[in-house]
């Protein structure tokens, strides 16, 4: 053999070589890829609403796995991995959100629970349910979701909330407890009828009360005052308004205390006067008098033309509870009886006031209790009773007086 072609063969002998390492490098990199794989898997259980299976993965991740599972979670979903370890295995337990309708008293209610069986669904929403109570399930029945569970003979409760009337099987606790059933959340001023910690009972009725404030300006009327001062010249009984008072105005605002949309209280949280208010100024006299001097103003200031303080030119004459002067029984026209003897309660009689007016002659107030011929229809004409009887009424005679009108009317 010639020196080149043993050359060549030596070549062809090391590119065999080459490669069988190569070789055998690459199935040991496949081998311990394998074995690894191998070695990373296990078996984790899923156990969705009571319903376990088992699957086996290489994933860490509870979501990531219970993805591999084809199980989907929602943001209300319950997720238990408190006996997964990640890596070695154990349980991943999954309680779904589910709607089920109860119906009671013709009426249906949805009521979202992650029962799994309609024994405890009744127990998770509270509900007083005996063997009569005619449940159209069995107890271990398993809940699907959206389906009708009848309690036919069920009690309840009624909630008032928010507009709405709602009626609840019968539950055992508090008010509180069926707030908390309905999903209702009370603001920090809100409050129940009865109270929140009131037992519930058969047929009882809940009504929940809302309350807000809102601010409420207004233009309201300031009163004006009204300041009095003695005058001595006038007759006691007798006031003058010497200066007339005028209300103001002020811009209030009110904190208004709302309970279900009606308004029940409020208070004032600021006042701004825009006009100020005038006081009126009253003369009140303080003159003495004679005769009939407890005067109680009525408030009458004037009436048919007369006033209150008016004074008058006038002319008097005596009468008595004789036959001859009047009747003779006694009884005037306004019910008060007199008679000859008694204690003089200076009565007058007159035509041209009403009953019940007060005058003062000469110094002397004078009660209006009696009517009398035309001739007392005069402005001025009074006829004064006397107790003495007829001979005292001739004595006194007749005369022209000084009138003021101290009160109209009784």
């Amino acid at each position: 053999m010639n020196q080149s072609v043993a050359g060549g063969l030596k070549g062809i002998g090391r590119a065999v070589i080459t490669a069988v390492i190569a070789l055998v490098l690459a199935l040991a990199v496949f081998a311990t890829t394998a074995f690894a794989q191998i070695v990373s898997t296990y078996n984790v259980e899923i156990c969705v609403d009571g319903n376990a299976f088992v699957i086996t993965t290489n994933e860490t991740e509870p979501i990531e796995i219970l993805s591999q599972a084809n199980v989907k979670l929602t943001q209300d979903d319950k997720l238990d991995i408190s006996s997964f370890r990640a890596g070695e295995g154990g349980t991943i337990a999954v309680d779904k959100l589910k709607t089920v309708n109860i119906e009671f008293d013709d009426t249906i209610k949805a009521y979202k629970v992650y029962a799994d069986t309609v024994e405890q669904a009744i127990d998770e929403l509270g509900l007083s349910v005996n063997e009569k109570s005619g449940l159209s399930f069995s107890p271990d029945e398993r809940i699907i979701d959206g389906m009708v569970i009848d309690i036919s003979s069920a009690k309840s409760v009624t909630l008032n909330a928010d507009g709405k009337r709602t009626k609840y099987a019968i539950a055992s606790g508090t008010v509180a407890d069926l707030i908390e059933l309905a999903q209702i959340t009370l603001g920090e001023e809100d409050y129940t009828v009865p109270s929140l910690n009131a037992k519930l009972k058969p047929d009882m009725t809940v009504k929940v009360c809302r309350v807000e404030y809102r601010e409420a300006t207004k233009t309201e009327t300031v009163e004006y005052k009204t300041t009095k001062k003695k005058n001595s010249d006038l007759y006691k009984g007798i006031e003058n308004v010497v200066k007339k008072g005028t209300n103001g105005k002020a811009e209030v605002t009110y904190k208004v205390k709302y309970v279900n949309g009606k308004a029940v209280s409020k208070t004032v949280i600021d006042s701004v006067v825009t006009k100020k208010p005038k006081n009126m100024v009253v003369e009140v006299g303080s003159k003495k008098t004679g005769g009939n001097n407890k005067i109680t103003p009525n408030g009458v200031k004037s009436r048919n033309g007369y006033k209150v303080g008016q004074e008058i030119k006038g002319r008097y004459t005596h009468y008595c509870a004789c036959g001859t002067c009047g009747s003779g029984t006694g009884v005037t026209a306004s019910g008060k009886r007199v008679r000859n003897g008694m204690d003089n309660p200076y009565y007058i009689a007159c035509n041209w006031l009403p009953i019940g007016s007060v005058v003062n002659i000469d110094g002397d107030n004078y009660t209006v209790v009696d009517r009398g011929g035309s001739g007392l229809s005069s402005v001025g004409r009074v006829d004064i009773f006397t107790p003495e009887g007829h001979r005292a009424c001739f004595r006194y005679g007749t005369g022209s007086c000084d009138l003021t009108i101290v009160r109209i009317g009784w």
